[in-house]
């Protein structure tokens, strides 16, 4: 028999495993590598992406603002919380937002508590659509301020972290981005399932033509709850987006000499 001898070796260091809990303090997950940095050195001005913009003071979002999301403006005059006339009376009277604004607040036709709170609902709306994956990379501007002013700043942290959560809430509700910008078309299950009435309002706006932000707008309603509302009329079978328009086959190129061929031919014919 004959003795193997085996030596003992130390096992290879385990892999360093990331933690999530930190992570999150940091905003790691790739939102926006440019904004973190502009974070980092307290940097004042404007970002701009493919599908918006971010005003930063003192490195803190003060402001976002998305072609995707219903501004301020509808927020602040759509349910009651501001009459629309009262908006555009002050907008009139003021040369920028930051005094129409103020124009509200001291004529006690606008709370604080008012404007805060729908100023953060539009900022972290239309921040999501800003900070949606680009081709396009970003360019920011040194020392440019949006015309509101600060309300209430938000850390960049804060902001990305909030992304996620809502990336990942949308895709755990249906998986399919491509009903976020598509026109909708309603469905017609067998035995449709009970809806809210907030997906209600929203399944009444569809008609083959709106997308999910135009059915926001027409509701005075953020963006991305009611990007929300249709994917989970879109999970229950009620919604889907328009399928594409068929394709027109081509018809063949008549060139000059066949045109004088066939008007040959015609007068041949004629003469008959």
């Amino acid at each position: 028999m004959t003795a193997v001898r085996t030596t003992h070796t130390t096992p290879p260091p385990r892999l360093p495993v990331r933690d999530k809990a930190a992570a999150g303090d940091r905003a790691w997950g790739g939102v926006s590598p440019m904004l973190t940095r502009l974070a980092a050195e307290e940097a004042t001005g404007v970002l701009v992406r493919e599908r918006g913009s971010l005003h930063l003071v003192d490195g803190r979002v003060v402001h976002a603002e998305s072609p995707s999301a219903p501004g301020l403006d509808l927020l602040l005059t759509a349910h009651g919380t501001l009459r629309a006339e009262a908006w555009e009376a002050a907008a009139r009277a003021t040369d920028d937002r930051h005094a129409t604004t103020r124009l509200l607040l001291d004529g006690g036709l606008l709370s604080s508590g008012a404007l805060e709170l729908c100023h953060l609902g539009a900022l972290y709306d239309a921040a999501y659509f800003v900070l949606a994956p680009s081709s396009t990379p970003g360019r920011f501007r040194y020392g440019v301020r949006h015309q509101l002013g600060s309300v209430r700043p938000v850390p960049v942290a804060a902001l990305e972290r909030e992304t996620l959560r809502r990336r990942d809430l949308l895709h755990r509700v249906w998986p399919d981005a491509a009903t976020d910008g598509a026109s909708l078309v309603r469905a017609d299950p067998v035995a449709p399932p009970p809806i809210t009435s907030r997906q209600a309002a929203v399944l009444a706006m569809v008609d083959g033509v709106r997308t999910a932000t135009d059915i926001a707008r027409a509701l005075g309603r953020r963006a991305f709850p009611t990007l929300v509302d249709v994917r989970r009329l879109v999970s229950a079978g009620l919604v889907s987006p328009r399928p594409p328009a068929p394709a027109t086959e081509a018809l063949p190129d008549v060139t000059d000499p066949d045109i004088t061929l066939l008007k040959r031919l015609r007068d041949a014919l004629e003469a008959l």
